[in-house]
């Protein structure tokens, strides 16, 4: 592996066996090299491949002004993501985490400190990717002493969620805000959802899917079961017509829908819950 680039004393851009551009991290990596130089392999702590090349230049130029720290914890947090989560990450992860991070500490550092609008939403829909996000407080103030406001937590989480859905931060906070109003509508008509037995986080997950597809993906096409249909639309009236509201609301609001296999299904699970009455 020869040194093609210089970016700064830790980190340098090389090319693989298909002349792709490779970034690779480590102390001292640069320090004192020219271009044309082999790397010193012992040094490699990692290697990142990033093929979108927009997204590629802009990680480049946020490495050439952040601390090694900052690229190690991130590098950290995500590998943690990936195992915990047991999922693939969008690679623009390297590039959003990392900047989040250092804006996230040098905010801190300056007294500037802002909270969460979606704090308790977030908690309650992405309950895994939030605890990747306490987990990655932790390790950021075990790499830097600095220890961040839970709040961050969340905000990491938002992060870690766009890199499995590959979806833009605008979105997955629309989607986070789409998901509490139609629980709301649902929380305020079935009396279940005013006691100890209900749990709204068993809820969220059959929307949370659901609410990405009606943001970002068009509706599949599907004949369905009619007779099915025709079943619970007549034997759940009230649920049906509970999520037939939802559907006017997000329509109106969002300008999307639930097709109707959809909203069939989510008027089953709204029926476990009011029948726990």
């Amino acid at each position: 592996m020869k040194i093609d680039k210089i970016i700064n004393n830790n980190i340098i851009s090389s090319k693989d066996v298909d002349n792709s551009e490779l970034i690779v991290m480590g102390c001292g990596l640069g320090f004192g090299k020219k271009v044309g130089q082999s790397v010193d392999e012992t040094k490699i702590e990692k290697i990142f491949k990033l093929d979108n090349k927009d997204s590629l230049k802009r990680f480049k130029e946020l490495l050439k002004k952040l601390p090694l720290e900052y690229i190690q914890v991130s590098d950290e947090i995500i590998s943690y993501a990936k195992g915990a989560l047991g999922k693939e990450l969008n690679e623009n992860v390297y590039l959003t985490l990392t900047d989040h991070i250092g804006f996230a500490i040098d905010r801190f550092k300056e007294g500037m400190i802002f909270g969460n609008a979606l704090f308790e939403e977030i908690k309650m829909f992405y309950p895994n990717e939030y605890t990747v996000g306490c987990h990655a407080l932790y390790l950021i103030e075990k790499k830097t002493g600095i220890r961040l406001l839970d709040e961050e937590a969340a905000s990491i989480a938002i992060h870690i969620v766009n890199a499995e859905f590959n979806s833009a931060v605008g979105v997955t906070f629309m989607l986070t805000q789409m998901l509490r109003e139609m629980m709301e509508i649902i929380e305020q008509e079935i009396p279940t959802c005013k006691t100890e037995s209900y749990q709204p986080d068993k809820l969220a997950i059959n929307f949370k899917y659901l609410v990405h597809r009606m943001l970002t993906e068009q509706p599949e096409q599907s004949k369905g079961d009619e007779v099915l249909y025709d079943f619970v639309r007549t034997h759940c009236k009230r649920e049906y017509e509970l999520i037939r509201k939802v559907n006017d609301f997000i329509k109106d609001k969002y300008d999307c829908f639930m097709t109707e296999e959809e909203s069939i299904y989510l008027t089953l699970n709204v029926k476990r819950i009011s029948d726990l009455v």
